[in-house]
């Protein structure tokens, strides 16, 4: 697919050509045994002597993201993209037992040493980049470069926005979202979602889990198609999304305060590219300009206008020069 970017200039018309590779095949599939009841669902495509890439999913609960291989060159990459925990294809389905950032982060061990890679290109958004940074913290040494968007470090100041900001910006979505809640129940918007999805009524626990979905699923992007949105969040979709998502939210999302800025010393050397849109309504730009200003020699690219989902143009062009560049460089 070819994207024409035209930019006015007086009488004169700029075009950016863009070519996204769309249409990538499912190489390799399979499943991997994490015992005590779970499993990984994982795929790969593009070239199996290509350059690794591992693509987190974001969340957490959201599952894979088949439109993020579009931004890897299927000649130069092997990318491989898993469901983590209870979301997507990996099972159970929803389950949060045992499922916390510390397992999330030795599952993806087992995932590259089962598939035998040395090193790999992390890349990922939103809970993909917390986790990416997580599992790069804990695993430098598996790390050729991070590649990073709409980021969010996992503290309790973010959640607070989620809660309390994002309602200021999307008044009548949130009224939606928390139709029939007491004031006190909204303020405690996560843990009132969970308590509906753990009750006997099914029918109660499908609106809750896609009405806190699409309030999500809205503020993404600048202009949200309400169509497209509506379709996607199925009821089996959004009950397994909001179950663990809400599992998250209320354990801090097995983060300690802070750790992913405290701990960055331990990713210094590892090339770093951070993706931020200004419009990002879900993760406000602070929480980019903190991680790079911790990092050095991390490269932010501030997006004016554009907001945190991948399928914002200004976005998806940012990731795909990226990984085009890293591709010229042999990495």
């Amino acid at each position: 697919m070819r994207l024409i970017l035209r930019t006015p200039c007086d009488t004169l018309e700029l075009c950016l050509i863009v070519t996204f590779y769309d249409g990538q095949l499912v190489r390799n599939s399979g499943r991997i045994d994490l015992g005590q009841g779970y499993d990984l669902y994982y795929e790969e495509s593009g070239n199996p002597n290509g350059s690794p890439v591992l693509y987190l999913h974001g969340g957490p609960g959201g599952g894979m993201e088949a439109s993020a291989r579009r931004f890897h060159d299927p000649a130069a990459f092997n990318l491989i993209m898993y469901d983590q925990r209870g979301a997507g294809l990996s099972r159970p389905t929803g389950g949060v037992e045992r499922n916390n950032t510390a397992l999330l982060i030795e599952d993806i061990e087992r995932l590259r040493e089962h598939l035998g890679i040395r090193q790999w290109i992390v890349s990922g958004g939103s809970w993909g980049s917390t986790l990416g940074l997580a599992y790069a913290q804990a695993h430098p040494s598996r790390c050729k470069a991070l590649v990073l968007r709409g980021i969010f470090l996992g503290t309790r100041d973010e959640m607070h926005w989620v809660n309390q900001g994002m309602r200021k910006l999307f008044p009548l979505e949130w009224l939606e979202c928390v139709e029939g809640m007491s004031e006190a129940e909204q303020d405690h918007l996560h843990s009132t979602i969970r308590a509906r999805l753990s009750g006997q009524d099914r029918e109660v626990a499908v609106r809750a889990a896609i009405a806190l979905a699409k309030f999500e699923w809205i503020a993404a992007t600048v202009n949200p198609d309400l169509k497209e949105i509506e379709a996607e969040l199925t009821p089996e979709f959004s009950l397994q999304y909001s179950q663990i998502v809400c599992h998250y939210v209320m354990n801090d999302f097995f983060i300690d305060p802070d750790q992913l800025i405290r701990k960055i010393g331990k990713i210094h050397g590892i090339p770093g590219y951070i993706v931020q849109g200004t419009c990002d309504w879900v993760c406000p730009p602070w929480s980019a300009v903190r991680l790079h200003r911790a990092w050095p020699g991390s490269k932010l690219e501030l997006l004016k206008g554009a907001g945190h989902s991948s399928a914002e143009p200004a976005v998806a062009n940012a990731i795909l020069a990226i990984m085009e560049d890293l591709k010229g460089r042999g990495q």
